[in-house]
């Protein structure tokens, strides 16, 4: 199982403790709110995507969607998300528990500006029950991430004059 393998991951880190487990699902972003008792946008949603052939994650707050514009500048392609019953055989966790941690080999991780905004946020751990609560100098290190990005929209403050 997917949780097996972060806890192995985090293992060395000695970081394996601090992976949460719940008996409720955590696999969208409002059920982990709610089993974690905070706000959805504090929840570390990981979409996976190809970019060509190219597996991609992008780690973002809660409460935001993709920017396609944004995304199509900075990638170069238009947004594809990989199909729902290819995503654990591409990535290395199957949806509800993909996470940037322990992932395939050739998966590319990239972490969005919306996440600068907190202290701490929850990705998921692998599993659709499982989350970990990281400083975001934690999940820089421990995703391996290639770099920030800006593609998503639906939380930045509007400009007001």
């Amino acid at each position: 199982m997917a949780i097996d393998k972060v806890k192995e991951y985090f293992k060395p880190l000695h970081m394996e403790d601090h992976i949460l487990e719940f008996d409720v699902s955590s696999a969208t972003v409002e059920l982990a709110a709610e089993a974690l008792h905070c706000e959805e946008k504090r929840i570390a949603k990981t979409m996976s995507f190809l970019v060509g052939e190219q597996p991609i994650l992008i780690v973002t707050a809660g409460d935001t969607k993709i920017d396609n514009a944004k995304y199509r500048h900075f990638f170069g392609v238009k947004a594809k998300m990989i199909p729902g019953e290819e995503v654990e055989a591409i990535i290395g966790h199957a949806i509800g528990g993909v996470c940037p941690f322990a992932v395939n080999d050739n998966v590319k991780i990239y972490l969005d500006e919306s996440l600068r905004r907190f202290e701490t946020v929850f990705p998921a751990a692998g599993s659709p029950n499982s989350a970990i609560e990281l400083t975001i100098p934690e999940l820089e290190k421990y995703s391996n991430f290639l770099q920030w990005v800006d593609v998503c929209k639906g939380w930045q403050e509007p400009n007001t004059i």
